[in-house]
């Protein structure tokens, strides 16, 4: 394709945060580049050969016109479902995804988050910040990763990133993901099982799954039961792939601690009940908000859109195969 036109559907922040001047000047040399800071008309984005979309694009049609020029979609976030309807990957529309380039940041947090988890470390900063150091060496033996059994739902981008990290570390990790083959598996060093014995024998449980028919709501009240008493969830993937309610139930029981990063609601209401719970350790969904991360992203959309221009393969292409089971 020579010359073609590329619509940046970013609002001005999260575009200089994705591109800013170096890979801006990339996308010049591919096609004539249009960043309004403003939002086009959803139907205008079918005017552009390229549509760069991001965090807030609106949803595009299910079909196109034949006057429409939309011929590809370059997503620079993960979740393409809200975005992009599976009609259009069916009917040649091409798409990729920027999941990848978000891999390390979300994985990174998670480790933390598993860390902090299992050295107590958000109790123990609420008693030193106001000065209470007995209070604050009152939690006991704390536990390393090394040598823990940790189960990893998932071998998603985000949850090999995360367990490349954890078996560097000395951990004995577990996985369960229907589409990870045994050799996958040994290559990774980890051990491939089903879930009710991953939940079973693990002291921490991290999600890493994307929300599918398959793993929505699949952390049932029966399941999280399975977690031995003490154990540790980490959740930095989609709240719904388990019953926040069953959840809510254990943590307030204080038989589990939780480190969650994401929510049925977000912002998480000033009212709900996690707020208040001290095993628990919350983010803002931050997972993905770091300057490696952004970088990361705005080179994938710049290095996809180079390759559709050429007319060479994708490296993250969404195909119809991919569509239901992608974050």
């Amino acid at each position: 394709m020579t010359n073609p036109t590329i619509l940046i559907d970013l609002l001005p922040d999260l575009r200089r945060d994705l591109f800013g001047p170096a890979r801006m000047a990339r996308l010049a040399e591919l096609g004539d580049v249009f960043a309004p800071d403003l939002r086009v008309a959803a139907e205008q984005r079918l005017e552009y050969d390229i549509v760069v979309t991001g965090w807030g694009s609106a949803r595009f049609p299910d079909r196109l016109l034949p006057e429409d020029r939309l011929r590809m979609i370059a997503h620079s976030a993960g979740t393409i479902r809200k975005v992009v309807p599976r009609a259009l990957v069916t009917d040649g529309v091409r798409v990729s995804q920027a999941a990848s380039g978000m891999a390390v940041s979300v994985a990174e947090l998670a480790l933390y988050l598993t860390l902090s988890l299992m050295r107590n470390l958000a109790q123990v900063d609420r008693h030193m910040q106001r000065g209470d150091w007995a209070g604050a060496s009152g939690f006991g033996l704390g536990r390393t990763i090394a040598g823990t059994r940790i189960g990893v739902i998932g071998a998603s981008r985000v949850g090999r990133a995360y367990i490349e990290r954890l078996t560097g570390m000395g951990a004995e990790v577990v996985v369960t993901d229907p589409y990870l083959t045994r050799r996958e598996a040994e290559a990774m060093g980890v051990q491939l099982c089903d879930l009710d014995e991953l939940l079973r024998s693990c002291a921490v449980v991290a999600l890493h799954a994307p929300v599918t028919d398959e793993t929505r709501g699949m952390l049932t009240a029966r399941r999280l039961a399975l977690i031995p008493d003490g154990g540790i969830l980490v959740n930095t993937a989609r709240s719904a792939v388990l019953d926040s309610g069953a959840l809510l139930s254990e943590l307030r029981s204080g038989r589990l601690s939780a480190a969650l990063d994401v929510y049925d609601v977000e912002p998480l209401p000033a009212d709900d009940p996690l707020w208040t719970l001290p095993n628990v350790l919350l983010t803002p969904h931050i997972g993905a908000v770091t300057t490696h991360s952004r970088a990361m992203q705005g080179d994938v959309v710049v290095d996809e859109i180079d390759r559709f221009v050429a007319g060479a393969p994708l490296a993250f292409e969404v195909t119809d195969l991919t569509y239901d089971r992608l974050a």
